[in-house]
């Protein structure tokens, strides 16, 4: 232990990244992780297809592919990061669709909408290769214009876009634009409804704002997930803010001082993991050179 010059903690996608280009360099470090294998999350808590594979860059790290049973039994309340998690892992098509904060209610229309923007993994991997090299905004508004090629007018079945372009939204707030998979062609059909904003759950009836109550057989909290650094690790205020997200501006934030470093917190998917590896592993060379030297 004495040899190890790195430390990194969790043995996420993030970790697996950092770790993977120290390797590279032949910099020592050890990984820890609280939970009983690598990449908990995507191990364990997502929907059977998802797989992770390194990069290729990263390959001097083994290769890791779990297989994910689903259980025999539907739970009554099932927490999920995405609506997809759950059409996937059960193979059950939702009736109803409902979004706790991000809901409006259109006086006009008298109707509820839900406000996501709806990509296609295909144009969210296109967005995360230009915004290496394009504004935001210019990147967002690509990637608007052919949302709306492919699907068309949503707001007719209740789903509108913010005003706030998708990598944008991502990169400030944290939500990540719907990955559509089949929901849309379903809610297009009528066989999944949009509903509007929840004001209570009693059981298994939803009550939403527009004082209508519906009885579900299974809830799914879609609630994503929230950085939990800023609470376990101490001195690191000038990195990180209440939220456990860096203070600085992508693409600084990855540094802060002391020799803390945080991969995979600027919000920039596994585009932005890769970069944040790169960048650390080389910041660490060069702090060790420059002690050698």
């Amino acid at each position: 232990m004495e040899n190890v010059v790195v430390l990194v903690v969790g043995a996420g996608p993030a970790g697996l990244a950092t770790a993977a280009c120290l390797s590279q360099f032949s910099i020592p470090y050890v990984i820890v992780e609280r939970e009983s294998c690598s990449a908990s999350l995507w191990r364990n808590r997502a929907y059977d297809r998802l797989k992770l594979h390194l990069a290729k860059e990263f390959c001097e790290l083994p290769h890791m592919s779990y297989p994910l049973d689903a259980p025999t039994y539907i739970p009554k309340m099932l927490f999920v990061k995405y609506l997809d998690d759950y059409v996937e892992r059960f193979n059950i098509q939702p009736k109803y669709l409902t979004s706790v904060e991000s809901s409006t209610f259109d006086d006009d229309e008298k109707c509820w909408s839900i406000v996501i923007h709806v990509m296609t993994k295909e144009l969210i991997r296109l967005g995360m290769t230009l915004a290496r090299r394009l504004p935001l905004n210019l990147v967002d508004n690509l990637l608007v214009m052919a949302a709306n090629l492919i699907f068309g007018d949503l707001s007719r079945y209740g789903i509108r876009r913010p005003k706030m372009g998708p990598m944008t939204l991502k990169s400030k707030t944290g939500r990540s634009a719907v990955i559509d998979v089949s929901t849309v062609g379903l809610i297009k059909k009528g066989i999944i409804k949009v509903q509007g904003s929840i004001s209570k759950i009693t059981g298994d009836i939803v009550e939403f704002q527009c004082s209508k109550k519906i009885s579900f057989d299974v809830i799914v909290f879609a609630t994503g997930y929230k950085s939990t650094a800023n609470i376990w690790m101490k001195n690191g205020e000038s990195m990180l803010n209440g939220n456990g997200l860096p203070i600085k501006e992508y693409s600084n934030h990855w540094k802060g001082e002391n020799g803390l470093y945080c991969a995979g917190l600027g919000r920039r998917g596994l585009a932005g993991i890769a970069a944040d590896a790169k960048n650390i592993a080389n910041d660490i060379k060069s702090v060790i050179g420059a002690m050698s030297s």
